[in-house]
């Protein structure tokens, strides 16, 4: 049966009618040395953007009027800094304003430190059905070198308890780390396993500007990170999962079947979502927008009844591009016989004629109509698909 499935998984991606909306909680307790992402370290004004969130879901309700939500996603930051009254509260204002699946995937991010039994427990008892871990690493050598709150007992315990309340848990690892050995990955690999979580999300260090990894590593204090070490880590990982039954339907992101993250999926497929609070990104299939990323002129533009957010129509190249990019990161490929009926001939022959050098190379594979990143490939996807880019067709 598991082997069906998977064929039918891969042969054609998830269809179905759902918008999803994306929920942004910028408020970390301490900020992480490689993070670029919005947040806020003062939880001075959570309780007044637990009520402008509540309000521009009730402003932006008009976009899915025609849409049936099928996927609702918190965000951040670290959402589970909220308390579960918040979160209901706000599950609350979106089931008020919009339309919803009879079963939509609800998913909290959350931090092993803000896990506790009751706090678990309290999560279980409302909406929310799967929640995605920030572990990163199980070693605390790791943990201190990335400023993460939590520790690594704390790790291992918040796992141990979430999966006593919730059987959709997805959780974070981290690979390519300064002086972290194949060992060590491997290590991490094998304890999260061990826990029989149905999907995991695991990403290269990367090093972002004006971040405080940049800063430590400009000064000398922390070894750069290593290239060939990333590739060595990914393919250990591929591996191992794939050993134990887990499907890489997207570069990043590893799922038992049944078990794929439905929003990102969602996002990977060009679906529309709605993204709300400071930085969130918004997506209706022809226009993307996002939020202004400061909270105070956020919470200042919603409470003048004002959406703080920039819109940018997409032109055809763009939507190309998206469609290269998001494409060749999954499983589902990129339709060649999608190319050519929306985009049109000479995109497709633009496609097939720049994509041969990596055919010949064996690092994309063209097969039923189909043009997939093969095996050899998955880990250098981002860099093929900017190379299979339209920069401009007149």
């Amino acid at each position: 049966m598991a082997k069906s499935k998977l064929t039918n998984t891969l042969e054609a991606p998830p269809s179905g009618a759902g918008g999803a909306i994306y929920i942004h909680i910028p408020f970390c307790k301490q900020a992480c040395h490689y993070c670029d992402f919005h947040f806020s370290t003062s939880m001075g004004k959570k309780e007044a953007m637990v009520s402008a969130l509540k309000k521009e879901l009730v402003l932006r309700k008009s976009e899915f009027r025609d849409e049936i939500i099928a996927t609702i996603y918190f965000g951040g930051g670290t959402p589970s800094v909220l308390s579960s009254q918040d979160i209901n509260d706000i599950i609350a204002e979106v089931y008020l304003n919009y339309s919803i699946a009879e079963h939509p995937e609800i998913t909290l991010e959350a931090n092993p430190d803000d896990l506790s039994e009751q706090k678990i427990e309290e999560l279980a008892n409302n909406k929310i059905n799967r929640l995605s871990i920030g572990i990163q690493s199980f070693f605390e050598e790791d943990l201190k070198l990335m400023n993460r709150a939590h520790s690594a007992e704390e790790a291992e315990s918040s796992i141990a308890k979430a999966i006593q309340f919730f059987d959709n848990i997805s959780i974070d690892l981290i690979y390519g780390m300064p002086d972290m050995s194949n060992e060590r990955w491997e290590q991490n690999i094998d304890k999260a396993l061990s826990f029989g979580v149905p999907h995991i999300s695991s990403y290269a260090l990367t090093v972002e500007p004006k971040t405080a990894l940049a800063s430590f590593i400009k000064k000398g204090l922390i070894k750069p990170v290593d290239d060939q070490v990333a590739q060595d880590h990914f393919n250990i990982l591929v591996q191992k999962m794939e050993e134990n039954g887990f499907v890489n339907y997207e570069i990043s992101n590893f799922g038992k079947p049944d078990y794929f993250s439905k929003n990102n999926t969602a996002y990977w497929l060009g679906k529309k979502y709605i993204g709300i609070g400071p930085s969130a990104h918004s997506y209706d299939g022809n226009n993307r927008a996002w939020n202004i990323n400061n909270n105070a002129k956020y919470l200042k533009a919603i409470e003048k009844n004002e959406l703080p957010l920039e819109k940018e129509m997409l032109s055809q190249t763009d939507k190309y591009n998206e469609y290269v990019m998001t494409g060749l990161r999954t499983i589902w490929g990129v339709s060649l016989t999608r190319i050519e009926e929306e985009f049109g001939t000479r995109y497709l022959n633009y496609l097939l004629q720049n994509a041969q050098k990596y055919v010949k190379e064996e690092l994309l594979l063209i097969e039923k109509e189909t043009l997939y990143t093969s095996k050899k490939g998955k880990f250098l996807a981002d860099g093929i698909a900017s190379n299979l880019f339209m920069i401009n067709l007149s």
